[in-house]
């Protein structure tokens, strides 16, 4: 990472946060929350009880950290995890909010990635790359130095820029190079914010609606968005190329439904020909369709066991999970035969579910497994109900789910 990028995040550190509000609530997102890391990694097996090495690589102001950490001690899981940052300013951000929530877990270290081999602190279980790759002259070489640093039966959750949901983005930049590219940071800062107030309605940039969040935290997600001295974005064809330079696989993407052409297809001529598509090119595809995928969040594993990384519902003892909230309060606004909506970013999908979706939602507790369900579903209905029929709507309920990034599968509770 270059000198002057290490600068940026010692003035501005991104995105900006204040310790205080660790009392009101745990900031959950995107990559490393524990329930996708163990279904996207370790196929729902991962024993959380056994200890565990993480490495947050390029930690900022500490999203992901605090979010691993809490999820992690939560379980009472003897974890390390390391963050690792060039910011100072942002560390102590990150450092302050760890001591809002008593994380003793955590071992803070101000150091690049790319420092790594010299640090010699691998290998990992996991890695948590958010927001930085697109940020090294060379991504491809950060992303090997984080493989070699990964453990064989390991993965890595990453987030790149995404090239169409940032169009306008990379215009903008260069005309602001152009017109201040060595002024100080508050003359710089000043012509941005007067060069969108002057943008013509026919401007990239004005007509993507997708851009804001970086406006609305100030100085620090303008300069982010618009001032940045290194910065590049990805389509899946050139994402999965840049994981496979590195003997990675991607295993899921974040979140699946809108990487699915029929999310937004209906016309059956369409849909025949996409189906005969591998999933990376129907993820390709529908980045294309949808054209407002501004970010792309992935777990990747070394390419040999990429087969095997993800859960999937084959086993009865496979205990369904849901992210947030109860299955009896998700069951509760569903009719028999109905749909759920999902919305992203002014893209609206619906997803028709099956006869027992309500009671079977009303049954996932994290505790029990899918037999368990099964034999309380058959016995609650007064009749017997084969496997068969009530696997077949259980996978198009877990499908749903899933897609939207609300249901995960483990081994067993404590996972």
């Amino acid at each position: 990472m270059t000198e002057r990028v290490r600068a940026q995040y010692e003035a501005y550190p991104y995105p900006p946060r204040d310790p205080r509000d660790e009392a009101k609530r745990l900031i959950e997102g995107s990559p490393s929350h524990l329930l996708e890391i163990n279904h996207y990694v370790f196929a729902g097996e991962r024993d959380f009880r056994q200890p565990f090495r993480a490495l947050v690589a390029g930690g900022g102001t500490g999203d992901g950290t605090i979010m691993l950490a809490q999820h992690l001690a939560d379980r009472g899981c003897p974890a390390e995890i390391v963050y690792l940052d060039v910011s100072s300013a942002a560390r102590s951000i990150a450092e302050a909010r760890a001591r809002q929530r008593n994380l003793t877990n955590i071992r803070f270290m101000t150091a690049s990635l790319l420092d790594l081999p010299a640090l010699s602190l691998g290998p990992f279980d996991y890695i948590d790359c958010c927001g930085v790759l697109h940020h090294l002259p060379d991504p491809a070489a950060g992303l090997a130095t984080l493989a070699g640093a990964l453990k064989d039966d390991g993965g890595i959750g990453l987030m790149v820029y995404g090239a169409l949901g940032r169009i306008g983005v990379y215009h903008l930049q260069g005309i602001l190079r152009q017109l201040a590219a060595d002024e100080p940071d508050s003359a710089r800062l000043d012509l941005a914010r007067r060069l969108l107030k002057q943008l013509p309605a026919s401007n990239w940039f004005a007509r993507n609606p997708f851009l804001g969040d970086h406006l609305n935290v100030g100085d620090a997600g303008v300069y982010d968005l618009l001032l940045h001295s290194q910065d590049r974005a990805y389509t899946i064809p050139e994402l999965t190329e840049l994981v496979g330079s590195a003997g990675l696989a991607i295993t899921g993407l974040i979140e699946p439904w809108r990487y699915e052409p029929t999310s937004y297809l209906t016309d059956g001529a369409l849909l025949k020909r996409v189906a005969s598509l591998g999933w990376l090119e129907r993820a390709g595809m529908a980045e294309s369709l949808a054209g407002n995928l501004k970010v792309h969040i992935c777990y990747v594993v070394k390419a040999d066991r990429a087969a095997t990384a993800v859960a999937q519902p084959h086993d009865p003892a496979m205990i369904p999970v849901l992210r947030e909230g109860s299955g009896i309060d998700s069951a509760k606004d569903l009719r028999p035969g109905g749909a759920l909506t999902a919305r992203a970013e002014g893209v609206e999908a619906r997803f028709a579910l099956p006869r027992r979706a309500g009671p079977i939602l009303a049954r996932i507790d994290g505790r029990r497994t899918m037999a368990a369900i099964h034999a309380d579903l058959a016995a609650g209905e007064g009749a017997r109900l084969e496997w068969p029929a009530f696997k077949e709507e259980f996978d198009r309920v877990y499908g749903v789910f899933n897609a939207v990034n609300k249901m995960f599968l483990s081994r067993d509770s404590n996972r």
